[in-house]
């Protein structure tokens, strides 16, 4: 496509993913044949994430001195005889490469927490030569670093000034650019075609568990999958045709067999625009450690257990993973689907797949639900307001205007051509909030705590299924419903434009979210175990965690508004566009949320709001939400008659 030098760039090479399949797969036949005397586990867990984990556990059990370097007892560790736990990466000196050329160092933000010891440091240690992390990152950046630049002519002014902007500029190592191997396409063998309950397996990372490392945290196991919606659980994928092929409805377990005699039992998930030979499954469940997380839901007398039967979360795929042609291979194996009978219930975050309305609920823009708005790239190179459905003017209004926001008004844009639906800023706004995490049984009842949420649609057209992503959070409506029905005026609206949640007045009588159309608000069922002192050392402390019986929603991170003001008090200044960024803004790695001053007409957000592109959802009924969406415009051919899909 003539890409080299424009698009990609081969002078500063991307270095990660530098693994060797070949090289693990020598290793494991020496370990299978007792030729290894000693074996050092960092980074990774094997037993777990590779095929045959039970023979390669006996192989290190077998093995004379085998040291895990785990932060805790995870499959491989537990067949070693030592455990010599890492620092975690915020107590300890460090360094990285990324990119050829492009230097970053880390270094200690907090002291260690527990009895560990920095890997350098031990590695150090054992060779005989102590020395800490720090000397260990210093000496080897003053020995292959800095003579890779020429700015700095003394060691100690370019370690001190790459210490302080934590990267460093240096010369890349280049690397020989091959040819492009126009052979190699189509070589990958295609899906076979599902029959006789035959299909071809593709096993995949989660965005929410690579490689199942973190299958501890109950933040990431909460996360809904951006596609298929779901929670606490993998699943096998299978598309609509295949599942009617097999008679499965959702929840369905089905039995997977290879040719060799390998077997896994997952539930069904039918996931539209996925091939109708294939069935996918995400690795890193199964894990040890997951147990921990048995009770992490409320304890009432209808709960059911967020675990399985064995005590885990989901199930471990990692042994249908094959070796092929010197690489481990994801999509190689072809496995024999079975209905079992057997029912395992998923938990699923939303529902509903499709903003095609029921023919008895017609919006006026047609049978397409306008909450995302999409046009075409013709339709808007044309008119940088197409796809906007058609309106109604509002004549009159309920109540006066009387509440003028002469100070601050606070909103917030969202371009939904930038959003990815990655679900960044959903684990970014539990964390800055101290949002709880509710368990499997709750999310299946639908009473998931997240106070912003990823809407995914899917749509149908010519080239196949299309999805949509739209994050979901409290509007901030000027005129919000939710204010009018409260009867002890527990939500009520501040001078700068916030719609705020007073949880002292608030005694739990749920009328505002039954009013509210955005469904953004949740009611907290529960006071939720902060049992464990370590663990709550994640509590924000400028937020209040909230007990049982209140109603809480986003609050545009309000405590940073405040900070912000104090800050901006403090030093006789104006608060400047930019100094206020909320979590989900914060942690956009789209860069697909901006946060601003709607009254300043220079400000970010005034400026996205005031583009053609910017709509409201649902803004007919007059709400007047103070949070504004970007439409979709998608590169494809112009719909049918010109018009474009919302």
């Amino acid at each position: 496509l003539g890409n080299y030098g424009a698009t990609l760039d081969v002078a500063r090479g991307a270095l990660h993913r530098q693994d060797d399949d070949r090289g693990l797969e020598v290793l494991l036949r020496e370990l299978e044949a007792g030729q290894v005397s000693a074996l050092f586990v960092a980074g990774c867990n094997p037993v777990a994430d590779l095929p045959q984990g039970a023979q390669l556990a006996e192989a290190i059990r077998a093995v004379p001195l085998a040291v895990s370097l785990a932060d805790r007892v995870d499959e491989t560790a537990e067949v070693c005889q030592y455990v010599c736990p890492d620092h975690h990466a915020l107590e300890t000196w460090g360094d990285a490469e990324v990119m050829s050329g492009a230097l970053s160092l880390f270094q200690p933000a907090i002291r260690p927490l527990g009895n560990t010891r920095s890997m350098l440091e031990s590695l150090w240690t054992w060779a005989g030569q102590p020395r800490t992390d720090r000397e260990a990152v210093q000496a080897y950046w003053r020995q292959a670093v800095y003579p890779r630049q020429s700015q700095a002519h003394d060691f100690h002014a370019f370690w001190d000034r790459s210490v302080h902007d934590g990267v460093a500029a240096v010369s890349p190592e280049m690397a020989p650019v091959k040819p492009f191997n126009r052979a190699g396409i189509g070589a990958v063998g295609s899906p076979i075609t599902a029959r006789d309950g035959a299909f071809s397996l593709v096993l995949y990372a989660k965005v929410g568990l690579p490689d199942g490392r973190h299958a501890h945290n109950p933040w990431l196991q909460e996360l809904p999958d951006p596609i298929s919606k779901a929670t606490w659980d993998n699943y096998a994928c299978v598309s609509p045709m295949g599942a009617q092929t097999l008679g499965l409805e959702p929840g369905d377990v089905v039995r997977m067999e290879t040719a060799d005699g390998r077997v896994l039992s997952l539930p069904a998930l039918i996931q539209p625009g996925q091939h109708d030979g294939v069935v996918a499954v995400a690795l890193g469940y199964g894990r040890r450690g997951t147990e921990r997380v048995a009770h992490v839901g409320p304890r009432w007398i209808e709960a059911r257990p967020t675990v399985g039967a064995d005590g885990r979360i989901g199930k471990n795929a990692a042994h249908l993973l094959v070796f092929a042609e010197g690489a481990l291979r994801y999509d190689q194996a072809v496995v024999r689907m079975i209905k079992t009978g057997e029912r395992r219930d998923l938990a699923r975050s939303q529902e509903y797949h499709s903003h095609v309305a029921p023919e008895h609920l017609t919006p006026p823009s047609g049978g397409v639900r306008p909450m995302v708005q999409e046009t075409t790239l013709l339709a808007f190179v044309a008119d940088p307001g197409a796809g906007a459905p058609p309106t109604h003017p509002i004549e009159g209004e309920l109540w006066p205007e009387d509440h003028p926001y002469k100070g601050h008004h606070w909103g917030m844009a969202i371009d939904l051509n930038a959003c990815t639906g990655c679900s960044a800023c959903v684990v970014a706004c539990q964390a800055e909030n101290n949002v709880p995490v509710v368990g499997k049984d709750e999310v299946r009842r639908n009473r998931e705590m997240h106070w912003i949420r990823i809407d995914r649609y899917h749509s149908e057209s010519d080239e196949g299924v299309e999805t949509a992503y739209q994050p979901m959070l409290c509007q901030q409506c000027d005129h919000a419903p939710c204010e009018t029905v409260c009867p002890v005026l527990a939500t009520v609206h501040s001078k700068e434009g916030l719609n705020e949640q007073v949880y002292n007045r608030c005694i739990g009588t749920r009328y505002c979210a039954n009013n509210c159309p955005y469904k953004a608000r949740r009611f907290n069922w529960f006071d939720y175990p902060r049992e464990d002192r370590l663990q709550n050392m994640v509590l924000n402390p400028d937020v209040t965690v909230r007990s049982r019986g209140v109603m809480e929603k986003c609050t545009f991170c309000v405590q940073r508004i405040q900070a912000a003001r104090i800050a901006a008090r403090a030093e006789g200044m104006a608060i400047a566009d930019g100094d206020i960024q909320p979590a989900c803004q914060q942690t956009c790695p789209a860069q697909a949320i901006v946060f601003g001053d709607m009254n300043d007409p220079e400000s970010h957000v005034s400026q996205w709001m005031n583009q053609p592109r910017a709509y409201r959802v649902l803004e007919e009924l007059n709400v007047r939400p103070s949070v504004a969406y970007l439409r979709r415009v998608r590169n494809r051919p112009e719909l049918k008659g010109g018009e474009s899909r919302g």
